[in-house]
């Protein structure tokens, strides 16, 4: 029976595919269902119902303006409120695991030898500790970050680089997504691009996606990456 490596290698007409770059947060660990839930609790603690939706719809974005204190009076602290946010954050994030089949996922890459990045619109000292924390930072060759560029999603130019990291053109790598400015920037960037929502993004739009899954598990790796086959 003739490998599954040998249709992902010939994918994308005469180009090999040498790598896989994923986003981190929503698509490794869920950071972003939390993020929302904990504007919501500190809300609800004061009685006031927070517009999950409003705050969904900045998943991914970087640099835009958003209040998520808005509906409290003036003379509430602003500093009391963002302490309460990250204590219920922390530790909902901290219950949050590696997401389904995002590990198969690795595991099948090196065992056909396929580079592996990891390119997200968040910091290094926020991705670094989760990957530690989850054992999975030996398993990526480049980790690329806002801070590494001057431009963070959905510019492409994380994309862009961590590609130049790991040696390898942009049309030869797959990206996965799951925020709509994360998907523009890899397709900006040349990369086909999967995208898996997670549930606070779940209600956006991926018209450069090659491919959209409900989650990484959803279908064995060789099978998903056969998907590319022409």
């Amino acid at each position: 029976m003739a490998r599954p490596c040998f249709l992902f290698r010939v994918a994308l007409g005469a180009r090999v595919i040498s790598a896989l770059i994923l986003d981190f947060d929503g698509l490794i660990l869920d950071t972003e269902t939390p993020l929302v839930e904990a504007w919501a609790r500190v809300h609800a603690d004061a009685g006031l119902t927070f517009d999950r939706r409003r705050g969904q719809d900045i998943i991914g974005h970087a640099g835009v303006a958003f209040d998520p204190w808005a509906a409290f009076p003036p003379h509430v602290g602003r500093a009391e409120l963002e302490a309460a946010f990250i204590r219920h954050k922390d530790a909902l994030i901290a219950q949050e695991q590696v997401l389904p089949g995002v590990s198969a996922l690795l595991d099948y890459a090196a065992s056909q030898q396929l580079v592996l990045g990891v390119a997200s619109n968040s910091s290094h000292a926020h991705v670094d500790r989760h990957l530690a924390r989850l054992g999975l930072a030996g398993r990526f060759t480049a980790v690329t970050c806002r801070d590494d560029v001057e431009n963070p999603k959905p510019a492409p130019d994380v994309y862009r680089l961590v590609c130049a990291r790991l040696g390898v053109e942009p049309g030869t790598a797959v990206a996965f997504e799951d925020s709509e400015p994360g998907h523009e920037a890899a397709a900006r960037a040349g990369l086909r691009v999967v995208v898996v929502p997670n549930p606070s993004t779940a209600h956006g739009i991926f018209p450069q996606a090659s491919l959209r899954l409900g989650s990484l598990a959803e279908l064995p790796p060789a099978e998903l990456l056969a998907r590319f086959h022409p």
